[in-house]
């Protein structure tokens, strides 16, 4: 599959980027990608949830009335879990949410997720770009001329430049990142995929 490379004015640059048919072009495999991605939304999450159950709340060390011949129910403790400001029965605790998949699983889904964009014609390649200085106009004129502005764009860069990711970091349903950190979640969560030239190299070297 073959791309033509457009300049950051918007225009054709006249160069032309070949798809590896290996990651571009393969049978879209729909459930590894779900597998990927609630690995990587399980992998997100804290765990850090806490109450506090009937022995770990303050107070109630002594039974607050007398067992019998008051005409109310007995108690044992004003921290049951049945009054107010009592303990938590079967609330959540902290736990390790992590999920694993194989490396096999993980470039497959991958490769299913680029070959659906691939497929919907929601790839762009653009030549490589960076600035001087962090600049947000700068950032938002060149999605002006790439008819990129409002959509959810997800830019892959080859390495880490700074003052791209400064540059688009505060703009809305933008989202900047290196391609080996590119999971299937990012690859998917996004309307258009925009690859600097450099980084089709990159990528198709970290999924070969």
């Amino acid at each position: 599959m073959k791309l033509e490379v457009y300049k950051i004015d918007g225009s054709k640059s006249g160069e032309v980027v070949e798809l590896s048919d290996n990651i571009f072009a393969v049978e879209p495999n729909d459930h590894v990608i779900y597998l990927a991605v609630k690995a990587h939304l399980a992998n997100r999450r804290q765990g850090t949830h806490k109450t506090k159950e009937r022995s770990e709340v303050s107070g109630g060390g002594r039974k607050p009335w007398r067992q019998k011949g008051r005409g109310t129910a007995r108690a044992g403790t004003i921290r049951s879990p049945l009054w107010v400001g009592g303990g938590t029965v079967f609330g959540p605790k902290p736990r390790n949410y992590r999920q694993k998949l194989n490396k096999k699983v993980t470039k497959l889904a991958r490769k299913s997720a680029l070959s659906y964009k691939a497929k919907a014609e929601q790839i762009l390649v653009v030549e490589d770009f960076d600035f001087d200085a962090p600049k947000t106009s700068k950032f938002v004129e060149i999605l002006k001329a790439l008819q990129l502005e409002g959509k959810k764009v997800l830019l892959v860069t080859d390495e880490t430049r700074k003052n791209v990711y400064k540059s688009g970091r505060n703009i809305p349903k933008v989202n900047i990142i290196e391609a080996y950190k590119a999971s299937t979640y990012d690859l998917v969560n996004n309307q258009v995929l925009v690859f600097q030239e450099s980084a089709v190299k990159k990528i198709e070297e970290i999924l070969n």
